[in-house]
């Protein structure tokens, strides 16, 4: 049974650092693609950034070039490096991942709990 365990959040001063992991347990033979999400109290769930398999990375454009997603496949874990932070990032961050199980297309996604992350001005 594959599960997602997020950690590294916190309370953290506007203009500081924080990088968050998402650890893979189970029988994991490899993602397609990982994501994180975050979602703040009453708002819709937004995406942040994805790394794929191949290593290839993208990103929310409202980020401005202040995060940065990275992985260790040795680890099963995969990072999301806060830099910059501020008030508006305060949310819960979500690690998301998917692997698809046959040629058609089809897959499975898997989802963490999350870790709160609270920027303060």
């Amino acid at each position: 049974q594959v599960q997602l365990v997020e950690s590294g959040g916190g309370l953290v001063q506007a203009g500081g650092s924080l990088r968050l992991s998402c650890a893979a347990s189970g029988r994991v033979r490899g993602f397609d693609r990982t994501d994180w999400y975050r979602q703040a109290p009453g708002k819709q769930r937004e995406w942040v950034a994805t790394i794929k398999s191949g290593g290839g990375t993208t990103y929310a454009d409202s980020l401005q070039g202040r995060f940065a997603i990275s992985r260790d496949n040795a680890k099963n874990t995969v990072y999301l490096q806060m830099n910059s932070l501020k008030p508006e990032d305060t949310a819960r961050y979500i690690c998301h991942a998917f692997r698809t199980i046959n040629v058609e297309g089809a897959g499975v996604d898997y989802w963490g709990q999350g870790t709160q992350v609270t920027v303060s001005s």
